[in-house]
This record gives C-alpha cells, sequence and structure tokens, in this order.
C-alpha cells in the first residue's frame, strides 16, 4: 500500500511544540518522526512523545459513547455503550437540569492542556459556556503564578529569544529541567558551552540537567527568592548594576537598591541552606559575566512564595542590564510574544455572553465541596484529567462522588475522571483532527491538519460541542463555525494566515527575530515601555509592590515538621506527561512503579532500604510507593514523580493524595511543592496493585506491535 507522510504539530504541554512529520498507510499511522527542517525541533522527539503513535494506536482509545449505570467510582462496569444521539440529549438534559435548578453559574467546564492546541482546545467549547453564563474557569494549574509576576514585572509573559541563548557566557538554569520538560533547548545550551559558555542549574533535587550542568546549587524547596535576593544585593555591592540601562528602562531601582540592605549574602545563604560560598560565587559570575541568560522553569512556582520568587529571579537580568545583549536576560514563557488573542474568538462580537463569576481549577476539590455559591451541580471536562492531576485527591474524589452532580468527560481513552462520569464521550486524538498552535518556548504557530481516520465514533471536541449547542437548543450561527472557520478567526490580526501555515505548516508569527535582543532599547508590554522593579498596584492585593521572600507555608513550619519532617516535591519526569502516558506500558515501564526518593540518611534514620514498601502520608491522606535512596535529594527533603493514575496505583491513591489545596501569594495557583509528610514501611505486598476489572486492554498493549519511528 502506498505511504504518505504529512507535518504535524505535537500538541502536548510542553514549550517545544515540535513540529513531526507523520506516516500514513490506509489511514492508520504507521510512523512517527521529528521534522528536521523545523529551526527549533531539529529532527528529534523527546522520549515521551518518541511512542506517540502507542497512544494513538491503542487497543484502549475510546470509540463510543459511554453512559454510566452503576454506582460513581466503580470503573468501567458501571457504564454501558451509547449512541452518539442519546449521549449529547443526555448532556444537554443534565446541564438543562442544573440551569433550571440553581443558574448557569452551577455549570462549570473544567479543561486545561490535555492539548494545548487553540482550535480544539480553547475555542467552541469555552464559546458554548460562555454563552450559555456558565461559571468562567481561572486556568491557573501550570502557570498562574508565573503569568502575575510577569505581568507585574515585564507587562507579560514575555522575554529573550530562546534561540539566541547560544550567544550566552553564562546559562543560569532556575528550576528548570530541559533534559526532561524542554529537551529541545538543551543543543542550544550545548551550543553556548561550546562557545565558552558556564551553565549551573539552580534546583533542590539533582536533576538530569543538573548533573550535566558546570554546576549545580541546591538551595532549600521555596527559597529561590532569598536567593535572588542575595544575588542582587552582590551585584549591587560589587557595582555591576547597569545605571543607565536601570533609568532608562525600568522603574523602582532605587527603592529595590534600598531593600537590598536587607539581604546581605549571609542572610540569603543560611535562608536556603547553602553554604555563603556557594552564593557569593554564583553572584559573582552574575556580576561580571555578560550576557548571562536565566531560564526559569515551572517547578519553582509550585509553592506559597511562588510569585515574589519570579519577581526576584526575573529583576536579576534588569539589573545587570542583560536585556541589552543577544543570548542575556530572563525567559519563563514565550506566550506573550504570541499575537493570538482567543478571547475574542470566544466571545466574537455579537455573539451574547453573560458576565459570570469565575472559579479557580486549582481549587476544585474545595469548589466541590462546599466552596461554591451557588454550588456546581454540572461539570464538564475536556482535555483534563483533575481525578489524577488537581490537588487534594481525597477531598475532590468525594466531591467527583456527590449524586447531584452531573459530570461529562470528553476523553480519548478511560482515565481516573472518567470513573466518576455520568456521560464519557470519545474525542479525536492530534493526527485526526485540525488544530492551530503557537508556543510557550519559540516564536513560530503551526497548523497542524488530519490526515488519519479516527477510531470508531470518535469527534472532534469542537464536534461535540456543535452537537451539545444543537441539543440545547442554541441556534447561533458562530456555533455552525467549521475548525477551519475557528483557525482563521484566531490568526486574524497576526502577521500569518491560515494559506501561508496550509502552505508551508509553521511560520515565525511573533515578531522577533532570531538571535535578537527584542528588549535591548526598553519596550516592554508595559503602559510606559519600562519594567517594574517596584509595582505600586501590587498593594491592592496585599503583595510587596518590591520583590521580597515569602516563605513557604509548610516547608518552613517548624511544628508540622515535627510530625512531617520530610518535604515532598513531585516533579515531572522524562516519560509521562502530566497524565497523558500513564497507562500506557512502554511510557510506565521506562517510568517505573511509584517510588519515593530519600537521602541515604534519611533512609537509614527509618530503617529502609532501597526497594521497601512505604505508605507517604500526611494529614490530608497517604499514598503507597516503593523507596528510592540515593543522594539526587538532600536530607530532609523526598521526591516522586508525577501522573500516575490511582486507578492503576498501589492503593488507588496518588501523590495528590497528600498536596493541599492552597493559593500562591500571586496569581492563586497551586502550591504542590509546598508539602509535609512523613515515611512508614508497609508490607511489600501491598505494593501489588490491584488492575481494575476492566482493563482488558493493558495486556492486548503490551503485545501490540511498537509503530513509532
Amino acid at each position: 500500500m502506498a505511504r504518505t507522510t504529512h507535518p504535524g504539530a505535537c500538541p502536548l504541554d510542553c514549550p517545544d511544540t515540535c513540529v513531526w512529520q507523520l506516516t500514513v498507510e490506509d489511514g492508520r499511522a504507521v510512523a512517527l518522526r521529528g521534522d528536521r527542517d523545523h529551526p527549533f525541533t531539529r529532527g528529534a522527539l523527546c522520549g515521551k512523545v518518541n511512542r506517540y503513535l502507542d497512544a494513538v494506536n491503542g487497543p484502549d482509545r475510546l470509540t463510543t459513547p459511554y453512559v454510566r449505570t452503576g454506582p460513581k467510582g466503580a470503573g468501567r462496569v458501571a457504564y454501558r455503550p451509547a449512541s452518539w444521539a442519546e449521549a449529547v440529549e443526555r448532556v444537554a438534559a443534565g446541564l438543562r437540569a442544573s440551569i433550571d435548578r440553581d443558574g448557569p453559574e452551577s455549570v462549570l467546564p473544567y479543561y486545561f492542556a490535555g492539548t494545548m492546541g487553540h482550535v480544539q482546545g480553547w475555542t467552541m467549547g469555552q464559546r458554548l459556556f460562555a454563552h450559555l453564563g456558565a461559571s468562567r474557569l481561572d486556568t491557573t494549574i501550570c502557570t498562574g503564578a508565573a503569568r502575575a509576576a510577569l505581568q507585574s514585572i515585564y507587562g507579560g509573559s514575555v522575554g529573550f529569544e530562546p534561540e539566541s541563548i547560544v550567544a550566552a557566557k553564562l546559562v543560569v538554569l532556575w528550576g528548570a529541567n530541559p533534559l526532561a520538560t524542554n529537551l529541545h533547548l538543551w543543543p542550544f545550551v550545548q551550543q553556548a558551552r561550546e562557545r565558552g559558555a558556564h551553565v549551573v542549574t539552580v534546583d533542590p533535587l539533582r536533576t538530569d540537567t543538573a548533573a550535566r550542568s558546570d554546576e549545580h546549587v541546591a538551595p532549600l524547596p521555596g527559597t529561590d527568592a532569598a536567593l535572588a535576593l542575595g544575588l542582587l544585593r552582590h551585584v549591587r555591592d560589587a557595582g555591576a548594576a547597569d545605571e543607565e540601562w536601570l533609568a532608562a528602562h525600568t522603574v523602582g531601582w532605587p527603592e529595590l537598591a534600598a531593600r537590598l540592605d536587607e539581604w546581605p549574602v549571609e542572610r540569603a545563604a543560611a535562608e536556603c541552606g547553602l553554604p555563603v560560598e556557594v552564593v557569593r560565587r554564583l553572584g559573582d559570575r552574575i556580576a561580571t559575566t555578560r550576557p548571562t541568560a536565566v531560564r526559569v522553569g515551572l517547578g519553582l512556582q509550585r509553592h506559597h512564595g511562588a510569585g515574589q520568587a519570579i519577581r526576584a529571579i526575573c529583576a536579576l537580568p534588569l539589573v545587570t542590564g542583560d536585556f541589552r545583549h543577544p543570548g542575556g536576560g530572563a525567559l519563563v514563557s514565550t506566550s506573550g510574544h504570541h499575537p493570538i488573542e482567543e478571547d475574542r474568538v470566544v466571545r466574537p462580537p455579537g455573539m451574547p455572553a453573560p458576565p459570570a463569576r469565575k472559579l479557580n481549577m486549582s481549587r476544585l476539590a474545595t469548589v466541590l465541596t462546599g466552596e461554591a455559591d451557588p454550588p456546581v451541580t454540572s461539570l464538564v471536562v475536556f482535555n483534563a484529567n483533575p481525578a489524577a492531576t488537581a490537588p487534594d485527591q481525597n477531598r475532590l474524589l468525594a466531591g467527583l462522588r456527590r449524586a447531584d452532580l452531573f459530570t461529562v468527560v470528553l476523553e480519548q481513552r478511560w482515565t481516573d475522571t472518567c470513573d466518576y462520569a455520568d456521560v464519557v464521550l470519545p474525542a479525536t486524538m492530534q493526527p485526526e483532527h485540525l488544530d492551530l498552535h503557537s508556543s510557550y518556548g519559540h516564536h513560530y504557530t503551526t497548523l497542524n491538519l488530519p490526515v488519519t481516520r479516527a477510531p470508531g465514533e470518535a469527534l472532534p471536541n469542537t464536534e461535540i460541542f456543535r452537537r451539545i449547542a444543537a441539543a440545547l437548543g442554541i441556534d447561533h450561527p458562530r456555533f455552525r463555525d467549521s475548525d477551519e472557520e475557528l483557525a482563521r478567526q484566531l490568526l486574524a490580526g497576526t502577521p500569518v494566515s491560515f494559506e501561508e501555515l496550509r502552505e508551508k505548516t509553521y511560520a515565525r508569527a511573533t515578531g522577533v527575530p532570531v538571535g535578537s535582543a527584542p528588549f535591548a532599547a526598553g519596550g516592554f508590554p508595559t503602559r510606559d515601555g519600562r519594567a517594574r522593579l517596584h509595582d505600586p498596584s501590587l498593594a491592592r492585593l496585599g503583595v510587596d509592590p518590591l520583590p521580597g521572600h515569602t516563605p513557604p507555608v509548610e516547608a518552613a513550619d517548624a511544628e508540622l515538621a515535627r510530625r512531617f519532617p520530610l518535604v515532598l516535591l513531585a516533579p515531572a519526569g522524562r516519560f509521562l506527561m502530566n497524565s497523558t502516558f500513564a497507562s500506557l506500558p512502554w511510557h510506565t515501564r521506562r517510568t517505573g512503579p511509584p517510588r519515593v526518593h530519600l537521602h541515604p540518611d534519611d533512609a537509614a534514620a527509618r530503617g529502609l532500604a532501597d526497594g521497601d514498601a512505604v505508605r507517604v502520608r500526611n494529614d490530608r491522606g497517604a499514598f503507597l510507593a516503593a523507596v528510592a535512596v540515593d543522594e539526587a535529594t538532600r536530607p530532609g527533603l523526598a521526591f516522586t514523580y508525577k501522573a500516575y493514575w490511582a486507578r492503576l496505583s498501589p492503593g488507588r491513591a496518588t501523590v495528590n493524595a497528600v498536596t493541599a489545596v492552597r493559593d500562591t501569594d500571586l496569581g492563586e495557583a497551586p502550591t504542590f511543592h509546598d508539602c509535609r509528610v512523613e515515611v512508614d514501611p508497609v508490607p511489600a505486598e501491598l505494593l501489588v496493585p490491584e488492575p481494575p476489572a476492566d482493563e482488558a486492554g493493558t495486556a492486548a498493549a503490551d503485545a501490540a506491535p511498537v509503530l513509532a519511528g
């Protein structure tokens, strides 16, 4: 049979937004590789996505709608297949009942980055719920603190041009592990190193990236702001502040300079649990090396003081004037450079969109158990798996089990969240639908076109929401917009046309040239074009207008530490992408079963050896894991990888059984890494998970042919 190859975009929650080449035979995807010509992808896919076709072609794909016939939480055995007509009518009836009884704000859409595509992820579903007047979702769970901090200091989610990092003489990877979460940046970092750059990783854990850097600085969790303030003080005292650039392009330097009197290097080192000479040595490098590039990861924002930490770190290249130079400055996200505006597509002119309350997605456990008034009585989940990924898992599951909660889930395979749905609707995957992708790690926009058949009756998210709107009796013409029309609406006002992307697949859409210094002459996206080292508007939120150190809540609680002496982090691993691949045999074999990593001192104090079974617990809950004894962590600090599914885990619980619903100082984001636990031994047989009775596809998936190239 003839084979054809088609370009497309990786849809997953990663800054790299790779362009791939997909080989298709008889309507089926049979091979996948990275696009060799793409300036950022450069022919390589990550360890997760190299096996993406295991997910696309897996025997566990959902191919028909399901409706619940048994108790919530019982698994797939409590459901039966249904026709689309029956399933959509059930959805419409459930939404109508909530709206008639409790008003439109009783309906909550819950979605995030299961796909990063603008069309399938952020248009028709949100358009429907805006038109209904449903509660609006505050999408905080990943970057809420960073967005708020960057808005405060730079005026948006902007920073240095990523490809320019090759020109840096000092690269600081702060809370970033690109070998696991931003793989395609690493070759650019390596080019900089070949040109003489020194690479430093700042991370409490000795990650793969830290191990391959020239230097690893390991502060205590939640003390990043203290370290940044100590470094700023060292730069000031060394006379390395770029006073001319500061005067021309920032506001608030005199006030911040005075604040730094409170932060001698000795205080910062003590707060961070670091030797003074380590902080001073890094301060010397930053003070004397131009250009310095600070790539800030998202993991460091998972504690209470996250907003202030990111403000303090992002102040460093303002004070040193590194933004003058290509390869200099700070970068958390490029999303603010991309001109696509989703809101005008969600709420197009002429289509009613009543005002509505906003509910924080990171607080879903409390929203569903009494925090929301009026209560949420209909929940529609798409592009997300909150039962696995949201904090305070036990309280969340109690909310999902509510008899009065009507839940709809759009999914590609049966997840933890599906176990609590009233209706499950089968959704397409990336090769089967049209989508449009920008990036939060580079400056290219990509068009993805459908090139394979969807399995069974699976439909794109957009079409599912069109059918729900029709079943609700909504006849507005904007609910008949095709996916191509939605893509064209998203591109309106950008320098890229749909025709150009259809011909070339991707285009540089931000107006920031490769290798440039976009803020060399100022021009930050603030009202006056100046970066804000002092932001008076924060005082209205109860936040210090100057960058400061907000200590973590649990990690800094000495009283709590007596009962739960270990601070627990839950970083991303190399082979799981949030919860997307956590049911696939190859990915889970490479990741291994749940483990909690302990320093040898902590393991010895508890009489634990490598491989022992333990319960990791606090007052919120517990999960089971095997012990991994190593020095990737420091005494008093434990870590386990996130993204496992409870239904496939020992004890039917994951790390989110112990995480808290608590907001960051800015952005109301979650505090997954601000968590204390204790670890107790348990019998080894408890680590053998009891497979769900409905997991017939698992053995077949193990035997399925490998189709990813």
